[in-house]
């Protein structure tokens, strides 16, 4: 494909991206409401060794997620890795937190302090999140 051919699908993809919209009430299912998935990537490393132990990050749970999303929350184990500046693979163990959340907007204030309550507790350069809208039921 020619380089302004390429360039043209790449911004048509990133316009049309933006028109995605969350759900409405009219969308989802009856008895159910419109609302956010949102993954929280905590990475568990503190320079190349493993640093946050899992009594750490449980306690962080207690003192800076539970008190700010107190309905409750999913805590999971993983792997992840990525590419830094220099090219070189990189990899660590982490912890996915997944929060649904009513509503399409409201909790950025405390998604971002609970973020940078992680940043400066345990030296990360970043915690990576995800929002997806979803409808709920219960």
């Amino acid at each position: 494909m020619r380089p302004r051919a390429a360039l043209g699908l790449t911004a048509s993809a990133a316009i049309l991206s933006g028109c995605a919209a969350l759900p409405s009430a009219a969308v989802c299912p009856a008895g159910q409401s419109a609302g956010r998935e949102v993954q929280l990537f905590f990475g568990r490393n503190i320079g190349d060794r493993l640093g946050v132990s899992e009594a750490d990050f449980q306690r962080f749970v207690d003192e800076e997620l539970t008190p700010r999303f107190p309905d409750g929350l999913t805590v999971l184990d993983a792997a992840g890795q990525w590419r830094g500046a220099s090219g070189v693979i990189g990899r660590e163990l982490s912890k996915v937190v997944i929060l649904v959340l009513p509503g399409r907007t409201g909790d950025e204030g405390e998604l971002d302090a609970v973020r940078g309550a992680y940043r400066a507790r345990f030296s990360q350069e970043a915690v990576l999140m995800t929002v997806q809208p979803t409808c709920l039921g219960f």
